[in-house]
């Protein structure tokens, strides 16, 4: 508790950062539904995690330039803005270029979060600090969902709601007395040699990407199709995520004690099977349509975490930092295709293309995904590492890779210094001001 209060600021603003956030997606999926047919509504989750893979660079380079408080206040304050002018055109290709502004608003926002909370926590409490950051990310994504069910009229009084999040939000950054982080130096990303030392983590991390950005950006539609009110579709988005999380500590438990690979192949099997019924039919009650998503959501939240477990047991400790940064652009890149594509099928073939894909992208998983093909040459002495449930790429940046609990701090700092981005930026906040 005492690691949570000295952090309770930054706590509480990445809360309604996500609440905002994932009410906004929900919203402009039932909201477009309403007027145009799928494609556009995967178009808009595209673009969010297209400007959430784009937005690193450019995080990096304010946060450099201006510091991390001016980041974060400007970065707020511009996404408040494309909220709000969400409210003043209907034009859909104007709501696709402020998803963009958004995505690449909020990737600067959590790199400020995630360097200010790395650079303040000892190497003794980073899984407790890492884990009230993951807490609070995920409590701010259903009360989303929740908000939508108290409030089911899609008018702008939502789009109002999540500007006041967002506005909110830059209060407690602004005002917290804790020391301003030192210089933000990014882990270089070697795609390449992650690639050929671990293709399999690789291959799970831009599948799951595609079945999680497909979920948070067409799931609404899916149910709006198959009837549900908007009230019910904010409680079914709800029921997933909070399934997603509380799945998060027996996954580790069994993480600890059987081999990763496997989990990996039986959960993507048992995923493949528990989507088919919504797959086929579409007139499923509604107690079978809230009990399939979140047993389907159990498992597809559940690949990633594993994927860079079992990437962190074949790498050396040194280029952790820089894998679980690939892993996470690799699976922004996966997140930012599979709407789009989706979309498209569900506007030809109907809603249940939604699980259809679900369930295909399962399937290639466990073709893929062969522990026999496993040699194990590669695993590192202290393998089987710790499982430390990795956030996805919605509710993070790269360098949440620094606060894993599994990477020692000097590895940390030796990373960083080491990267080819470390000349930029050497100006202090101090000397900015």
């Amino acid at each position: 508790m005492s690691v949570w209060k000295s952090f309770k600021s930054l706590y509480f603003a990445t809360l309604l950062m996500l609440l905002g956030s994932g009410l906004l997606s929900t919203y402009l999926a039932l909201h477009v539904a309403e007027r145009a047919d799928g494609i556009w509504v995967g178009a808009l989750m595209t673009g969010f995690y297209l400007g959430l893979v784009l937005g690193g660079k450019l995080g990096h380079r304010l946060i450099a330039r201006v510091g991390h408080i001016r980041t974060y206040v400007a970065s707020a304050g511009i996404v408040t803005a494309a909220v709000l002018l969400h409210g003043l055109t209907e034009s859909l290709p104007a709501w696709l270029s402020l998803r963009v502004v958004v995505g690449l608003g909020m990737m600067s926002m959590y790199m400020v979060v995630e360097s200010w909370l790395n650079e303040q926590s000892t190497s003794d409490e980073r899984g407790m600090v890492f884990s009230g950051y993951m807490m609070a990310s995920y409590l701010g994504m259903v009360l989303g969902q929740l908000v939508l069910a108290a409030m089911p009229d899609l008018n702008i009084n939502l789009l109002l709601f999540v500007a006041l999040c967002f506005a909110l939000c830059l209060v407690p950054v602004a005002l917290t007395r804790r020391i301003h982080p030192e210089p933000l130096h990014p882990a270089p990303l070697e795609p390449r040699y992650f690639l050929q030392r671990v293709p399999l983590s690789m291959l799970t991390s831009i599948v799951a990407g595609a079945m999680v950005g497909a979920f948070y950006g067409l799931a609404p539609l899916y149910a709006s199709r198959i009837g549900l009110p908007t009230q019910m579709i904010g409680l079914f988005m709800a029921t997933c995520i909070v399934a997603g999380l509380l799945v998060q500590g027996p996954l580790g438990w069994l993480s600890d004690r059987l081999d990763r690979p496997t989990l990996i192949r039986v959960g993507s099997a048992l995923l493949m099977l528990i989507a088919l019924p919504q797959a086929i039919f579409t007139d499923l009650p509604i107690v079978f349509v809230f009990i399939g998503g979140s047993l389907s959501c159990m498992l597809l939240f559940s690949l990633y975490p594993l994927a860079v477990a079992f990437a962190n047991d074949n790498i050396e400790a040194e280029k952790r930092v820089s894998l679980t940064a690939v892993l996470l652009t690799t699976f922004g890149i996966g997140a930012s295709i599979s709407p789009l594509l989706i979309g498209v099928l569900m506007k030809s073939f109907g809603p249940n293309m939604l699980y259809v894909s679900l369930s295909l992208f399962a399937m290639l998983i466990v073709i893929r995904v062969r522990p026999q093909a496993i040699s194990g040459d590669t695993l590192s002495d202290e393998a089987p590492l710790q499982h430390i449930y990795m956030p996805d790429g919605i509710s993070s940046s790269p360098l949440a890779a620094a606060l894993d609990p599994r990477i020692e701090e000097s590895h940390v700092q030796e990373q960083m210094q080491d990267s080819p981005l470390a000349d930029v930026g050497e100006m202090s906040e101090e000397q900015h001001y």
